[in-house]
């Protein structure tokens, strides 16, 4: 059966990327205890293993920490070899703590994929101390599990050590006959037996703890169709979000390739208007071809110089304005007449420009653009600016 959520819903989805990457920001990472039992206990067969045939040199050391010169200054001498056995025993205890703490760190990050450093998992959790919820706990499936485990664990263990001493307790028997160098042989490599025999063991209960630990994780993880849905709109937005951006991403690519294209009509417009560093929109009147001023291209930025730089090779007249051109820029149209707002600003520069073809050369007059089609040059609306 599918586990629920607080609302009620199954989680029958599997966890998102993202939700994964959630659960190991705040310390969810998967995890088995049995694999670093097993990992250390491994470990620690191998050095005692490999260090066996070092133990007439250890017993020797450890005799010597425990013989005095005699009885004068002997709480000096005892002084002085506690340090000597102390720092001795710091130095072994580093020797094989560190490995352990290396192979644990490894093993952590094999299984988690990769270290992780959660400050939220160390934060305070006042539901920890309610008593209730921790009686849930103590009697809760995962609770019986884990006494389960930890029984099949010991008889597992207990036995995989009875099969390799038994059949050695004769050979222990007849230890207090032998040397004891003899001893610390025959102890030494029954032990490692023992110890071997229980890493078998562990590695049983470790691969499946471990099988047990992925599927619990995996299965906490889980995620109701809701919450992937949720998911998905705060990382991709909502349909309606998107579906407008396209489309404003549409509009803008096609008013782009339009733009692109009306630049092969330049040489046909009669008057080019200005905001320098920005607009450019150029137009077209012939009296008796059309009621008004058409726009035949407008563009900003690198379009606006192509815009200046096509119309000057052409002749056309160029005119700068800065008011009138943020006004034809954020309300004309390309094939379009200009607003009805605007025609008194654009008759002026019409007649300048015939005043320019018949030879009348003049300075181009004041242009007066209404109120409510002055903008800035990211297109909001200005207030009593001058032309």
């Amino acid at each position: 059966m599918a586990e629920e959520n607080e609302d009620g819903q199954e989680k029958t989805e599997e966890p998102t990327p993202r939700r994964l990457e959630k659960a190991r920001e705040e310390g969810q990472v998967l995890s088995s205890k049995e694999v670093f039992v097993f990992v250390g206990m491994a470990a620690a067969t191998l050095m005692l293993g490999a260090g066996l045939s070092y133990l007439p040199e250890v017993s020797s050391g450890w005799g010597g920490y425990l013989r005095f010169a005699g009885p004068e200054r002997l709480d000096a001498q005892i002084a002085a070899r506690g340090r000597a056995a102390l720092e001795l025993c710091l130095w072994i205890g580093l020797l094989v703590g560190v490995p352990l703490t290396a192979l644990t760190l490894l093993a952590q990050a094999a299984m988690g994929g990769g270290l992780t450093f959660a400050a939220k998992a160390l934060q305070p959790k006042p539901s920890k101390l309610d008593p209730l919820k921790g009686l849930k706990r103590m009697v809760s499936m995962k609770a019986l599990v884990e006494l389960t485990k930890a029984v099949l664990k010991v008889a597992l263990l207990i036995g995989a050590a009875l099969v390799v001493l038994v059949p050695a307790l004769p050979r222990l028997d007849a230890l207090i006959f032998a040397t004891s160098a003899e001893a610390m042989d025959v102890f030494g490599g029954v032990t490692v037996r023992v110890l071997g025999a229980l890493c078998v063991g562990l590695l049983a209960i470790a691969a499946v703890d471990l099988a047990w630990q992925i599927h619990s994780h995996f299965k906490q993880l889980r995620m109701t169709r809701q919450e992937v849905k949720d998911e998905r709109k705060q990382t991709e937005g909502s349909p309606e979000v998107k579906g407008e951006v396209r489309r404003r991403q549409m509009d803008a690519s096609r008013k782009g390739a339009e733009r692109r294209r009306a630049l092969d009509d330049l040489p046909a417009a009669t008057s080019i208007v200005t905001n320098p560093a920005h607009f450019a929109v150029a137009m077209r009147y012939v009296p008796g071809e059309t009621e008004a001023p058409v726009v035949v291209a407008l563009g900003d930025g690198a379009l606006a110089h192509r815009i200046v730089e096509i119309g000057g090779r052409a002749q056309v007249p160029v005119m700068r304005v800065p008011l009138l051109a943020r006004a034809l820029y954020f309300t004309a149209e390309i094939g379009a007449p200009i607003p009805e707002d605007l025609y008194a600003a654009v008759a002026v520069i019409e007649a300048h420009v015939q005043r320019l073809e018949h030879g009348l050369a003049s300075e181009l007059p004041e242009i007066e653009v209404p109120a409510s089609m002055r903008f800035d040059e990211h297109g909001y609306p200005l207030e009593g600016e001058k032309p």
